[in-house]
C-alpha cells in the first residue's frame, strides 16, 4: 500500500479494481485512507486529497474530541446502556443456556460457569442486535408511509465509522448495533436519514430539503447523537 503525505497528514492509498475514488477517515486516531481505481495516477489522487483537506481535518478533530467508554469486562455492577438509560450489570451464573434479562435498574446477564469476558460480550452484542431490530421495525413501518418509500430488508451489524448506511438498489438499510444503546429519538433520526437515501443517494441540497421537511429537528438530533459516548474498541487495521 502506498502513502501520500500532505503536511502532517499521512494518507494510505489503496489502488483497487473499482470505478470511483473513496475517502475514509477512521476513529479513534483519524487515520486517512483513499481507495482509488487502478487507472488513477498519484498526481490525480493528490489533487483530490488536497481538495478534501478541510473535511479530513474536521473529521479528525471530531474523533479526537469524541468521548469513549472505558473497556467493558461484563462484571457485576458495571454500567451498560440501553435506549439511552444506564443499567448496572448483574451476572447470574447457572447451568442453563445464556440469556439477557432487562429489569428496572439492572441488566441481568445469565451465563454458564466458566464463561469468559469475550463470550459474555458476544452474548450481549447478540441481545443488542435483537433489541434494536425489535425497536426499529415499527419505526421503519411508520416512516415508510410518511416518506413514501418501501424497504426490502433491515440488517444490523457492528460498524466503526457509521450509524447506518443504505443500499438504494437493494432497498436495504444497515443499522449499527451500537444504536441500541442510544435514546429512541436518536435511533428514529438515523432510520429516517437512511430511508430518505432511498429517494436521494447523496447528501446534497435535495437530501437536506427532504430532511428539513420530514424531520425538521434533525440537526439537533444529529448533534445529540454525535455527542454521546461511543464504545471502546481496539481499532486495528
Amino acid at each position: 500500500m502506498e502513502q501520500l503525505k500532505l503536511g502532517d497528514i499521512t494518507i494510505d492509498i489503496d489502488l483497487k479494481d473499482i470505478k470511483n475514488i473513496h475517502l475514509s477517515v477512521y476513529p479513534p486516531s483519524g487515520r486517512v485512507r483513499i481507495a482509488a481505481p487502478l487507472r488513477m495516477n498519484m498526481d490525480t489522487i493528490r489533487i483530490y486529497a488536497i481538495s478534501k483537506l478541510g473535511w479530513i481535518k474536521k473529521q479528525q478533530q471530531k474523533f479526537r474530541l469524541q468521548v469513549r467508554e472505558a473497556p467493558r469486562e461484563y462484571l457485576n455492577k458495571e454500567g451498560h446502556y440501553y435506549l439511552g438509560k444506564r443499567y448496572l450489570m448483574k451476572v447470574v451464573i447457572n447451568d442453563v443456556p445464556s440469556f439477557v434479562r432487562l429489569k428496572h435498574e439492572t441488566i441481568e446477564l445469565h451465563v454458564r460457569p466458566g464463561t469468559d469476558s469475550h463470550k459474555r460480550q458476544e452474548i450481549m452484542e447478540q441481545w443488542y442486535r435483537e433489541q434494536l431490530r425489535t425497536v426499529a421495525m415499527p419505526v421503519i413501518a411508520k416512516w415508510e408511509k410518511v416518506i413514501g418509500v418501501s424497504l426490502n430488508e433491515l440488517a444490523i451489524r457492528k460498524m466503526k465509522t457509521k450509524w447506518g448506511t443504505c443500499n438504494r438498489e437493494a432497498k436495504r438499510i444497515w443499522l449499527n448495533t451500537e444504536l441500541a444503546k442510544k435514546p429512541f429519538h436518536c435511533i428514529e433520526y438515523i432510520i429516517v436519514h437512511e430511508l430518505i437515501h432511498l429517494l436521494e443517494r447523496n447528501h446534497n441540497s435535495t437530501f437536506i430539503a427532504y430532511m428539513d421537511r420530514i424531520l425538521p429537528a434533525w440537526r439537533h438530533l444529529k448533534h445529540e447523537l454525535n455527542q454521546l459516548p461511543v464504545t471502546h474498541a481496539d481499532w486495528g487495521y
